[in-house]
């Protein structure tokens, strides 16, 4: 029992223990003693495991610097430091540490240390192993992470030993790093203390550690946690030095008592950190190969340390970060840290970001993304702290491992790559709070790149980061989400890939409507699964050895493929729950399964894939059985193992009632038995005999929907490939309408849900209120079209009713009629605002003029107001720009002004003022210009690398800007100009993936204009949200992008 001193304030003490600290003691012993101590004195009790320990106070840090002179000396070193000056920053930095190192304790703290450290110690001898941590008063704050800012020294034993330890914590406030860092943040350096926190040591190096966030720290999604672990003690983990195991528990899973480890990925682990064998202190060693080939840690201890990590944010109210080890003599977990996760828990989710790659070049390496983002420009490698000083901004650092003394150039990096490290390694939190894009665990990369060399570092593609060589293309698609309105229709997301997932859970969503399982074979399971089944008989010896390679950790080959598949569908399930995910069963055709490892040894080859083996046909036949077995199995495990009971299964391309009959039958052979645990099976409507016989299928499963992409291929007897019959394809035909109506109307009969989650609905805003009108339970489009489809479905709910009954015609065409009239007598009208300027005339003295004087006046300030004001039209005309868009010979928009006229011609467009002369022409070049490369200047064009010069006619003094795009296919786009305003139109030029403003081959709909895709001559009223008045747009392009059309209902 630590005997406490009464009569001494609690603020004036230079120890505290931790049963006496709370969350409220942050100035006293900073962030992370201030949680040490909260969490011993309020947690333990309730089953979380902290070793003890006690924390020299700020207290006794300002009694140091006042009693040496310190605090004055300080503040002169560090005054006008510039911390963007590495050189001047290394300098200052080790000048103030080796002030504080050269200075003594008082005898009165150092005697307190040392008398605590004895109680700590119990009855040892030379004295009880300790970490001594330092802990900034200003840190872990929620705008800050402050992470390995200051330093952390292990196996720290003996007197002399300690107070070495503790005196070096208080140096490292003083760290090039921290400097930059508090500096970055607007802290005052001397309002921020230290405290040292004096920890028990838990001998990890016998065994494990790691580190566990109680969210997902690349998306912020708040439904898993996520933990890191490793063999040795957990500075290998925090600093990146190792790529340790990796996995996602969901947490409403931990709350139903089930082991929820959704995902699982084993790390390399091939180094470790342990104890000297005597002195104290640590040194590295290596792994067995055997132990880096298998976890390092158990489900049990998983399942443990996870509960505690919900316990512990749900205690202090917002997500943590925190570090946990294992006792190797005792076999006990233990939390050693923990801290406000400071970057995904402030995000704004009010806005969807996502980068999108436009276009891919040769792969050059591959590692652990981190930032959802993508970073471009010239690599430099930096192999060593010192040269540091020849990183330039904007470059992409390239190197082993980061540590917080890499954090004043990481900043400034345009993304940054290390060959160790995982999810929660330093780099990757940095990266994140900084919000560059960063590639972790990259094998081998500073081999690989070289200095100087153009690369695209991409971190949009899933887990898996990939570093492009060259500089490619890409755009950030930006979706706001605010005022969302709620619609009886539920509106559902198509969701593929598993590792984004979690980032569109954010989106305003009823659930999934359609996963497929063959995006997860493809990119994460990649062999086939009779492969798998028959690895042991394969004749392919290649594709033997490939899948020996990838399921290197499982003695039985088939359990890869039912936890990966289990992985991929339980990512999915987890981003929406509890909403229902319907995870349609494998629907490849014969030629795409056989593209998968080992797959051409069991796939026959087809005339017509698209109508063969494929969907329900395999499931019970005896070729492809065993294969499914694994789906069967994996769905189990997602369901009953791990709680995610919000899956429903769907059976596709189901030809007859009989073959559904044999499915269901199959899978409750398989443990999957409809009905058991609220298993519902729903069938894909895609096939004419579907509709046709909707009655039978009603009353085998549990509900349907509605495949429009095969429904319109197979009603009109047209292959969508086809580029000869493209123009016949068209899911708005009404035979495909008419079979869609009479299926919506035969599940309502028995009372069976009904959706649709085929590309019509995301296409064709028309057709998704078709099917409004009829009564559908649920329409589930791609992620890009959920806000915009929402609104627009939220409006024909309002305006047609859910029951389905439409609005008279002869009714909305008197209302029309009425808002026109309406229109046009307010454009008279235009309010009561004085448009003569015969107010201002009236100001004179009325006495003092005749009426002829007063009508000359009149008639004079009238002349000259509307010289002015047509004066100023016509320079607001001049200036007024109007978007040409191409998709003939390139896909690309841009600003042109609005008075000159437009010209098409083979592979080129021109824009001309016909009286200057002035002009812009965009096209393919046909012979190229004898113009040397070091006389072109290179640009970025829309993110693209360009060209650009000036050509000079001698004989009028005329100049033509040109610039020259290389394309894809190796071809030249010239763009070339006389104007003066030529650089403001190639500041609005832009790539367009596909010709989004095109006109459609179609008859035009409102939802054109309410979606701004008309760029023509027609004016759009539209408003920025509802409390604004509506304004008038020459075309409903100009629009801006999130105000919303009006109507004439908008007058209300």
């Amino acid at each position: 029992m630590v005997v406490k001193n009464n009569t001494q304030k609690r603020t004036e003490k230079n120890i505290l223990w931790f049963d006496e600290i709370s969350i409220k003691d942050v100035p006293l012993v900073g962030g992370k003693n201030a949680s040490l101590g909260e969490m011993y004195s309020k947690l333990t009790s309730k089953g979380v495991s902290i070793p003890n320990g006690y924390a020299l106070t700020s207290s006794a840090y300002w009694s140091f610097l006042k009693s040496t002179g310190l605090d004055k000396n300080i503040k002169t070193a560090i005054k006008g430091l510039d911390v963007t000056n590495v050189v001047e920053l290394e300098r200052v930095g080790k000048k103030v540490r080796e002030m504080i190192l050269e200075a003594t304790f008082p005898k009165e703290i150092e005697k307190e240390i040392l008398e605590a450290y004895k109680k700590l110690s119990g009855n040892t001898k030379t004295g009880v192993a300790v970490a001594v941590r330092s802990s900034a008063t200003a840190e872990d704050l929620p705008d800050a992470s402050f992470a390995g800012q200051q330093e952390t020294y292990l196996n720290v034993v003996g007197n002399k030993q300690l107070l070495k330890a503790v005196k070096d914590c208080v140096a490292s406030l003083f760290t090039n790093r921290a400097i930059s860092y508090r500096e970055g943040h607007g802290y005052d350096h001397l309002n921020v203390a230290l405290s040292v926190a004096v920890q028990e040591m838990v001998r990890s190096d016998l065994a494990t550690s790691g580190v566990m966030f109680s969210l997902d720290t690349e998306s912020g999604f708040d439904g898993v946690v996520l933990l890191t672990a490793s063999y040795g003690l957990g500075e290998y983990v925090v600093k990146g030095r190792v790529t340790p195991d990796q996995f996602y528990i969901f947490k409403e899973g931990l709350k139903k008592g089930k082991a929820s480890i959704i995902s699982r990925i084993v790390g390399t682990k091939d180094v470790k950190l342990v104890y000297k064998k005597s002195g104290g202190g640590t040194i590295q060693e290596n792994v067995k190969l055997a132990d880096r080939n298998k976890f390092c840690i158990s489900d049990k201890e998983i399942i443990q340390l996870s509960k505690w990590a919900v316990q512990i944010a749900e205690h202090y109210g917002k997500p943590q970060d925190l570090e946990w080890a294992k006792d190797g003599q005792t076999g006990k977990l233990f939390i050693v840290q923990a801290r406000p996760e400071t970057v995904k828990a402030r995000s704004n989710h009010a806005v969807v970001e996502e980068y999108i790659l436009k276009k891919k070049g040769k792969l050059l390496a591959t590692g652990i993304g981190v930032g959802q983002k993508i970073g471009t420009g010239k690599v430099r490698i930096i192999e060593d702290p010192k040269d540091m000083n020849k990183f330039k901004k904007g470059e992409i650092l390239v190197t082993r491992i980061t540590d917080p003394d890499w954090e004043p150039i990481m900043r400034i990096a345009s993304a940054i790559v290390t060959e160790q490290g995982g999810k929660t390694s330093h780099a990757a939190i940095v990266s994140r709070e900084l919000g560059v894009p960063a590639i972790v665990g990259a094998s081998n990369v500073r081999k690989l790149l070289k200095n100087n060399q153009s690369v695209t570092v991409s971190c949009a593609e899933g887990d898996e980061g990939h570093i492009y060589n060259t500089i490619l293309p890409f755009e950030v698609k930006k979706i706001e989400i605010k005022n969302i309105k709620k619609t009886k229709t539920k509106i559902m997301m198509n969701v593929g890939d598993p590792d984004n997932a979690f980032a569109m859970s954010f989106l305003p969503n009823d659930g999934v409507g359609l996963a497929r399982e063959e995006f997860i074979f493809t990119n994460f399971i990649r062999i086939h699964p009779l492969a798998l089944v028959h690895f042991n008989k394969l004749k392919d010896k290649v594709a033997k050895k490939k899948i020996a390679s990838i399921t290197r950790a499982y003695k039985k080959k088939t359990d890869y493929c039912v936890d990966k598949l289990a992985e991929g569908i339980g990512r999915i399930a987890a981003s929406a729950y509890p909403n229902d995910v319907i995870i349609r069963f494998s629907d490849f055709k014969t030629n795409e399964y056989a593209t998968l490892v080992g797959g051409t040894e069991f796939e026959p080859k087809e005339q017509n894939p698209m109508i063969g083996w494929r969907g329900a046909s395999r499931y019970y036949s005896k070729e492809y059985k065993p294969a499914f077995k694994l789906e069967c199995e994996a769905i189990k495990k997602v369901r009953d193992e791990w709680g995610l009971d919000n899956v429903i299964t769907m059976v596709p391309f189901c030809r007859t009632p009989e073959e559904g009959k044999k499915v269901l039958n199959t899978m409750a052979e398989f443990g999957l038995k409809q009905g058991e645990n609220g298993l519902q099976v729903y069938v894909m409507c895609e096939i004419p005999a579907n509709v046709i016989l909707a009655e039978e299928f009603a009353k085998i499963f549990d509900g349907f929907s509605i495949g429009s992409n095969d429904l319109t291929q197979l009603t009109l007897g047209v292959d969508r490939d086809s580029a000869l019959v493209s123009h016949v394809y068209n899911e708005n035909d009404e035979a495909v309408k008419s079979l869609i109506r009479n299926v919506i109307h035969v599940a309502h009969k028995y009372k069976k849900k009904i959706g649709i989650c085929g590309q019509a609905p995301s296409d064709y805003p028309e057709f998704a209120e078709f099917l409004v009108r009829e009564g559908i339970d649920s329409i589930s489009l791609n992620p890009d079209t959920v806000v915009s489809a929402r609104e627009k479905i939220a409006y024909t709910e309002k305006t047609l009713g859910k029951t389905g009954s439409k609005t008279s015609k002869k009714h909305l065409g008197i209302v029309v009629l009425v808002g026109i009239m309406g229109a046009g007598l307010i454009s008279l009208g235009a309010g009561c605002t004085d448009v003569t300027g015969y107010n201002k005339v009236l100001d004179s003295k009325m006495s003092e003029i005749s009426p002829v004087e007063l009508r000359e006046k009149f008639t004079a300030q009238a002349r000259e107001d509307n010289l002015r004001a047509l004066e100023a039209k016509e320079e607001e005309f001049e200036n007024k720009m109007s978007k040409l868009s191409e998709s003939s010979f390139a896909k690309f928009s841009m600003d042109y002004p609005s008075t000159w006229s437009v010209e098409h011609w083979k592979n080129g467009v021109s824009a001309k003022n016909s009286e200057t002369g002035e002009y812009v022409s965009v096209f393919m070049q046909l012979v190229d210009h004898p113009v040397r490369q070091l006389d072109k200047q290179s640009i970025k064009l829309d993110n693209m690398p360009a060209f650009s010069y000036e050509v000079l006619f001698s004989d009028n003094d005329a100049k033509i800007s040109v610039v020259e795009v290389e394309m894809d296919d190796g071809s030249i786009l010239e763009i070339n100009s006389n104007s003066e305003k030529f650089v403001r139109m190639l500041e609005s030029f832009s790539f367009e993936s596909d010709d989004e403003n095109a006109l459609p081959d179609r008859e035009l709909n409102h939802w054109d204009v309410r979606d701004k895709k008309v760029c023509i001559q027609m004016i759009a009223y539209a408003r920025k949200n509802k409390d604004s008045e509506c304004e008038a747009f020459a075309t409903p392009c100009d629009v801006p992008q999130y105000w919303e059309v009006c109507d004439s209902d908008d007058l209300e």
